[in-house]
């Protein structure tokens, strides 16, 4: 199993494969088009220039296909200790900050506007997408087949995957938990944007190695499925000749193209996040998952006493997953469409 499409030949043959790989390649997309606009927003409010956006997105999808040039992830490896220390640096940074601010504001921290439950009636779509925001937090589960094909030691791939499920949960949790004590119902989106004018300005320039090498990545692992399909029989895959090169660097071109595009159209960011957990977060890394538990790797009765935990807990992830997948889908059109008809009148 070289990638999640040859988990959906597994599971339904040559259509499973061809539907699988395709819904993959659409989430890489559309995961790059989000690092496209990250960055975008983050070059913007570090310049504060009145330059136009477009133009800021373009600079940003052309990091990002620079930064895809790599063909293997052996040559990426180390830029993945850059994209970890900046992104801990940049949290870190937003967290002491407003935490600084909300002491030093009126009241303290004890007058923040904050609550554990919804406040200011939100609507269905306005709590679905916020839920959708935290699925996004998960969309590595996409690539961990990828990453496995060319670990150098793959027997250790489940210890990775503790690991990395681990320190994002805590990660996320922490840093969710208090910025929003912090700043209260007035955070931002993304939440670098409430730790000041001034600090959040270096949050951001701290953030930028990790939102482009995030993108960078999705790119590669969308253009080393594409091209291995490509050249399937041939030496050519492995990139090691100028026809492969040619090919790699068209491919990789056309899938920032197209990143970039969708970025464009949809100038969003929560209901792009929105829409990316819907429409594939929520397959691969809740209903489908389960699917491959109970078909492939299940011994025995799912009832039966070793089975029965696994199986109602495989069961509720299923569910989940397919909520996630309704209900994010409809709130992210919902808003789109009430966000342009608030703009036509």
């Amino acid at each position: 199993v070289r990638d999640y499409g040859d988990a959906g030949a597994l599971l339904m043959g040559t259509w499973g494969r061809e539907l699988f790989t395709f819904m993959l390649i659409l989430q890489l997309i559309f995961l790059t088009g989000s690092n496209c606009l990250t960055g975008t927003i983050a070059l913007r409010h570090i310049t504060s220039s009145g330059i136009c956006s477009v133009v800021w997105s373009v600079v940003s999808a052309v990091i990002l296909l620079l930064l895809s040039i790599p063909s293997s992830f052996a040559d990426m490896a180390w830029l993945g200790y850059v994209d970890f220390i900046s992104i801990v640096a940049a949290i870190g940074i937003t967290i002491i900050a407003t935490g600084i601010r909300g002491t030093d504001s009126t009241g303290g921290l004890a007058a923040v506007d904050w609550s554990a439950t919804p406040q200011g009636d939100p609507t269905f779509s306005d709590g679905f997408i916020a839920i959708s925001n935290i699925v996004f937090a998960y969309t590595f589960a996409s690539c961990l087949f990828s990453f496995m094909d060319e670990m150098h030691t793959p027997k250790e791939f489940t210890k990775s995957i503790w690991s990395l499920g681990i320190l994002q949960i805590v990660i996320y949790t922490v840093t969710g938990a208090t910025i929003y004590a912090f700043v209260g119902v007035d955070v931002q989106s993304p939440a670098l944007l409430s730790a000041g004018t001034l600090v959040s300005k270096v949050a951001f320039g701290i953030a930028l190695p990790v939102i482009f090498i995030s993108g960078a990545i999705c790119t590669i692992v969308a253009g080393r499925l594409i091209h291995g399909r490509i050249y399937a029989n041939s030496v050519t895959k492995y990139i090691n000749t100028p026809k492969g090169w040619i090919t790699w660097l068209t491919v990789i071109t056309i899938l920032t193209i197209i990143s970039w595009v969708i970025a464009e159209a949809i100038p969003f960011f929560d209901d792009l996040l929105s829409i990316t957990s819907a429409l594939f977060t929520s397959g691969f890394s809740f209903y489908l998952p389960p699917i491959m538990w109970y078909v492939l790797i299940r011994k025995g009765p799912w009832y039966s006493k070793e089975n029965l935990l696994t199986s109602l807990v495989n069961l509720f992830v299923f569910i989940f997953g397919l909520v996630v997948l309704v209900g994010g889908l409809y709130s992210s059109i919902q808003d789109i469409v009430s966000y342009l008809t608030l703009l036509s009148n």
